[in-house]
């Protein structure tokens, strides 16, 4: 596909960012992409607003999956691009339209130059959350036609264009967000004997669970607890009845992750003791770590001087992705695509170079040629 046409579709998807299980017009202008395709070879399934889409192969003794994110964020772009998000609030600050873009340059030149073994494009709603990568796992579809691999990239912002980066092993972490609430009893400031603060005690519990990376989690190992939110109370006079915390728990262990809800829930209950009040937790989305195949991770490295692209290797990050739950069932692997961009993922000023959106189609086309699936 020439560059041309790969910077029309990307422009176009940038414009409608939609949030998770909404992507109703990204939807539509997949399912017209693809419709447009010889179909002789091509099958097609939809899942709530999600697509797969499977390509025979010549031999299709074996199937590759390849996984493509559809969501956009709820972020304000400040680009100022003449192709800047329709939808107030709403910005592809993720890089999901080159995602989607790349999927389906490498879906129209695998339909003109079929490959050995059989392909299943992926395009997965809801990775920002509240996640689609499980779920479509469990589908009928999903399991009538499961890939033998599966693997997906996802843009790095601080990568020049013509750069890939992967590793074997751990890629990114298990994450999983974090919604606590704590209830006492409000009262005027003057008389705080008669109530139960919830400031203070959530105060407290901020600082009570910096003990449990501090002190808990063995310093070989790594695990961050962030508090990135919090409210309580409704005006400077009034002791809070109510507040509220929000934030993210991330691990290179899922065992840290089981550990560190333990205690985040026996601290809680110690804080319910203290202050005579209520507490509740919602762990919102919870991500399953990115674990990459060595082998496949091999062959991956290999086959890009095939394609002239630079292989750098990737530190593991603490970054969370929902393409974790598919590694876990399926062998395979992510790797990022450099795209040269002055601001990073989930900035509203995020701009990636649209020369990568080649490589990408070009990387993951070699690929999926030249890839030896294994048992």
């Amino acid at each position: 596909m020439e560059r041309k046409q790969l910077q029309t579709i990307r422009r176009d998807l940038h414009q409608i960012p939609e949030l998770g299980f909404q992507e109703h017009k990204t939807h539509a202008y997949l399912m017209q992409f693809i419709n447009s395709l010889p179909q002789q070879h091509i099958k097609v399934e939809t899942w709530k607003t999600g697509i797969f889409v499977k390509l025979e192969g010549t031999e299709g003794e074996k199937t590759i999956g390849y996984r493509a994110d559809i969501d956009g964020l709820p972020i304000k772009e400040e680009t100022g691009l003449p192709f800047s998000s329709t939808i107030e609030g709403n910005m592809h600050a993720c890089g999901h339209d080159f995602h989607m873009t790349i999927a389906l340059g490498a879906l129209k030149s695998l339909t003109e130059r079929r490959p050995k073994h059989n392909v299943l494009f992926i395009f997965q709603p809801a990775e920002e959350g509240p996640g689609g990568a499980l779920p479509m796992l469990q589908t009928d579809t999903m399991k009538k036609w499961r890939p033998d691999t599966v693997f997906a990239l996802h843009i790095a912002p601080e990568l020049p264009v013509g750069t890939v980066s992967s590793k074997e092993g751990l890629l990114f972490a298990n994450t999983s967000e974090l919604f606590i609430d704590f209830h006492g009893k409000g009262g005027h400031a003057a008389y705080p004997h008669k109530t139960k603060d919830m400031v203070v005690a959530a105060s407290q519990f901020v600082v009570d669970i910096q003990q449990i990376i501090a002190r808990m989690i063995d310093p070989l190992d790594s695990a961050v607890i962030t508090v990135g939110k919090m409210e309580g109370g409704f005006v400077q006079n009034v002791i809070a009845e109510h507040a509220r915390l929000e934030g993210t728990i991330r691990t290179l262990t899922p065992e840290a992750m089981t550990f560190i809800k333990e205690k985040i829930e026996k601290y809680i209950e110690a804080i319910e003791l203290r202050y005579d009040c209520q507490g509740t937790v919602d762990y919102g989305s919870n991500y399953y770590q990115v674990y990459n195949d060595r082998t496949y991770v091999d062959q991956f490295s290999s086959t890009l001087s095939n394609v002239g692209v630079r292989f750098v290797e990737a530190p593991t990050a603490m970054t969370g992705e929902d393409f974790g739950y598919m590694l876990k069932e399926i062998p395979g692997f992510m790797f990022w695509l450099g795209v040269n961009s002055d601001f990073g993922l989930h900035n509203g000023r995020l701009n990636p170079k649209e020369e990568a959106l080649e490589v990408g189609v070009k990387v993951v086309t070699e690929m999926i040629h030249q890839l030896t699936v294994h048992d």
